[in-house]
């Protein structure tokens, strides 16, 4: 029993001194009670059975913490040590820009507190790339390989939570960072500090490029980066996006396009003489019956949404405006093809019926990731060499707490690190990482960062990401980032290789970005 309990807690990570003394305290309590019924033969017998299981626990417990230790080279000891030395600082940033919460392209506070840390860190930065003033660009060293790494700040709109676990707004009608963002642009900017790190002590040599990337939740930021050629002497970039567990990326994401509707209609008094307008809400809600027509003979793997931005302002008013906001996606850029020119067929048909004049403006669209399964056990190697993340009572009873509070089963934190999965078709939701795995290599990193099935994109996750289960993920993906970097600036026929299967996925396809020109703007 007492062996099964070593064993136990060498899985679960559990602290050594803690071990120690849990295995302390049962060997004595169960000396005490024996002392009391064996005569001193038995006694002498069980002395030797206590020595061999102290010898097996010394091997479960000591042996594979040495090996493991072993793997760890003196440059990926840096990493890690550069990080904890890091820690309060890089927690610091993430709470700055959690308690900002700004949305797409207005992420003004969030990446000042970025860039300049990048800029006090030796790099050069070239702010308000791309036609966004809050993208930027942060670069040290010089040759190849050049590496990039890519770190998002922006928040989503109307859920501001509380640092709590029970559902309670901080600032009415403000944004959170239910998606991690404030986490994920500064644990990307630790990990490429630490390459700098390197590459100025003469450990490596290369190139090191941070991206700040705007406005991932609406209108895509990256795409205009991509566009501007802002990735194009990349040989890899690096990539990774808080989550519900841990794992080294292998899946794709959907493709999409956002486009806008309006209409336009007459106005007339909506009793008096209705015969003299024509509704553009009526222009609309065929639209909409249309779609949601559309949705049987579509693929399991499409999706439709919309989003009602106008319709009227009063109701003895035929109204002469409607807006509507659509995005469909699908696994692939030719899919999501079909369906929009699907889509513009429907709203002309709806104008013609109501009797109005209609506009479409796309707004953005995105490519689907391109996996990499090379670069995903690259980094898988480091996921395993770093280990599992241990979370205490308080964190568990936290996440329980939310999950209780938003109606789902009490499944606490996945701090486990998972096998490479394989690939499957796109399940989940979209990204712009999809437009820079078309022109480069990427590879990417989920970490835990909530509880496991909470909802997304909710107050659930802003109650997460601003406190101490937030702050062991940014640490945590730092890490790992930062280790699966050096590895590639080490060995040369790693990026060869990762290479190699981004040319073969890839084809004979050809980048097209699917978006307006001229600089991307707010939605109006």
């Amino acid at each position: 029993s007492l062996l099964f309990l070593t064993l136990h807690c060498r899985m679960d990570f559990m602290p050594l001194h803690q071990r120690i003394l849990i295995y302390n305290f049962l060997i004595f309590k169960k000396l005490n009670k024996q002392l009391n019924i064996m005569d001193k033969k038995s006694l002498f017998e069980y002395a030797w059975i206590l020595k061999i299981i102290k010898l097996l626990m010394i091997v479960v417990i000591f042996i594979p913490n040495a090996f493991s230790q072993g793997k760890i080279s003196k440059n990926k000891k840096a990493i890690i040590n550069s990080i904890e030395e890091k820690k309060e600082k890089l927690i610091e940033i993430s709470d700055n820009i959690w308690e900002a919460a700004e949305t797409s392209l207005e992420e003004f506070k969030s990446s000042k507190y970025l860039s300049d840390y990048a800029e006090q860190n030796g790099f050069s930065v070239e702010r308000g790339v791309a036609g966004m003033p809050t993208a930027f660009v942060a670069r040290y060293g010089s040759g190849r390989p050049v590496i990039g790494i890519m770190g998002e700040f922006d928040a989503n709109a109307g859920i501001s939570q509380k640092k709590q676990p029970t559902k309670e707004t901080l600032l009415e009608g403000a944004a959170g960072h239910g998606c991690g963002h404030n986490l994920f642009g500064t644990a990307s900017l630790g990990a490429a500090i630490t390459i700098k790190e390197l590459i100025q002590k003469g450990e490596i040599s290369g190139t090191i490029v941070y991206y700040g990337t705007p406005a991932e939740e609406t209108i895509f930021g990256k795409v205009w980066m991509v566009r501007e050629g802002l990735f194009d002497d990349l040989d890899i970039c690096m990539d990774w996006h808080p989550g519900a567990e841990i794992e080294a990326s292998t899946q794709s994401s959907k493709a999409l396009v956002d486009f806008r509707v309006k209409f336009f209609g007459n106005a007339s008094h909506a009793s008096a003489d209705p015969w003299n307008g024509n509704s553009a809400v009526d222009a609309m809600e065929l639209y909409t019956t249309g779609l949601n027509y559309y949705r049987e003979h579509i693929r399991p793997t499409a999706r439709i949404h919309y989003d009602i931005e106008k319709a009227g302002d009063v109701v003895n008013v035929v109204p002469e405006y409607a807006q509507i906001w659509t995005r469909l996606r699908e696994n692939d850029r030719k899919n999501v093809d079909f369906l929009y020119e699907r889509a513009k067929k429907i709203a002309e048909a709806a104008s013609m019926m109501a009797n109005v004049r209609h506009e479409i403006s796309l707004i953005s669209g995105i490519y689907e990731i391109q996996p990499n399964r090379t670069g995903a056990g690259i980094l898988q190697k480091n996921l395993e060499l770093l280990g599992d993340i241990s979370y205490s009572d308080y964190e568990m009873e936290y996440a329980n707490t939310i999950l209780n509070e938003s109606g789902k089963e009490l499944l606490g934190l996945d701090g486990k690190v998972k096998p490479l999965k394989q690939t499957m078709p796109a399940q989940g939701g979209s990204t712009d990482v999809g437009d820079v795995s078309q022109v480069v290599p990427v590879i990417s990193l989920g970490v835990t960062t909530a509880a496991k099935g909470g909802p997304w994109h909710s107050w659930a996750v802003v109650a997460c990401t601003g406190m101490s289960i937030g702050h062991k993920c940014l640490i945590y993906a730092s890490k790992a980032l930062g280790m699966t970097m050096l590895d590639l600036y080490n060995n040369p026929k790693m990026i060869e290789d990762v290479k190699k299967e981004f040319l073969e996925r890839k084809g004979d396809k050809v980048y097209d970005p699917r978006i307006p020109p001229g600089p991307p703007k707010l939605i109006d």
